[in-house]
């Protein structure tokens, strides 16, 4: 089952950060895993003058990341939760990373923990999945190709995901749905009248399950959808997208922009 929701990120908006020291790769999940893995993802990272650094921005979603330059399995693969606001990072040595892209609502059943308690905050796999963890980032490390890595990848999350029975659908992920549906662009008055609960107990669903409000989710994936807007080309105007996505002008759109991306909106635009 395919998803709604597919995130984009900065190598793939801005074209010009594909060179030698820093190279950026997506792979979709195989079909089964569509609904549960946004994408499997790859960077390769050389510390050279001149090298931007890689982009981390808001995407609604929780990350494994593997290590492949690790000497061991133990504390070579970690867990990076939701973030709200961009980070750019540097890297003092060269760095090649293997990386699981999961959506929110699907996190928790995969990583047998509340996303809540993985905000801001990398957790090493092995703290969530033991010696289960040690085993699957060894074969990874030793892995000869992708392919060959996103077959392990499958292979484990399948096994997880058919060993756990099939959880009660939440609250929060009922009401990811709606988000999904609208892309962002609802409030939170209207997105509680929808899930026939009040603003104050879908608050703390959200809180307790994600660690983030439900109105920063909202805006993230309002954020998202913009830049799929903005990728494609397909708008008249950065003030006619402001308006279609909810955003009062376009000095609030471009404010959330910065705060979002970390540069100004005209940098990924075709009115540059």
């Amino acid at each position: 089952m395919s998803h709604p929701y597919r995130p984009l990120h900065a190598p793939q908006l801005q074209p010009q950060l594909h060179f030698h020291s820093h190279n950026f790769r997506e792979f979709a999940p195989s079909r089964h895993l569509a609904s549960h893995v946004a994408a499997y993802w790859t960077v390769n990272f050389l510390p050279v003058p001149g090298n931007p650094g890689h982009r981390v921005i808001p995407d609604g979603c929780v990350d494994i990341i593997v290590d492949l330059f690790a000497s061991s399995s133990r504390q070579a693969a970690y867990v990076v939760g939701l973030t709200t606001q961009v980070e750019v990072l540097q890297f003092a040595k060269a760095r090649s990373v293997w990386g699981i892209r999961l959506y929110s609502e699907s996190a928790r059943t995969i990583l047998k923990s509340p996303i809540s308690t993985l905000t801001a905050n990398r957790v090493f796999l092995e703290d969530l999945w033991g010696q289960e963890a040690l085993d699957w980032v060894e074969k990874l490390l030793i892995a000869q190709s992708v392919q060959e890595r996103i077959e392990i990848v499958e292979q484990q999350l399948g096994q997880i995901l058919a060993t756990n029975e099939a959880p009660a659908l939440t609250l929060v992920y009922q009401s990811m749905q709606y988000i999904y549906e609208v892309k962002g662009n609802l409030s939170v008055t209207d997105l509680a009248d929808k899930v026939n609960f009040s603003e104050r107990h879908l608050r703390r669903a959200f809180e307790l399950e994600l660690g983030l409000s439900p109105k920063e989710m909202l805006g993230i994936v309002r954020f998202q959808s913009v830049l799929e807007e903005l990728y494609s080309g397909d708008y008249f105007s950065l003030t006619d997208l402001a308006l279609q996505h909810g955003y009062y002008d376009q000095s609030h759109f471009a404010g959330v922009f910065k705060r979002y991306y970390g540069l100004p909106l005209k940098r990924l635009t075709k009115q540059e």
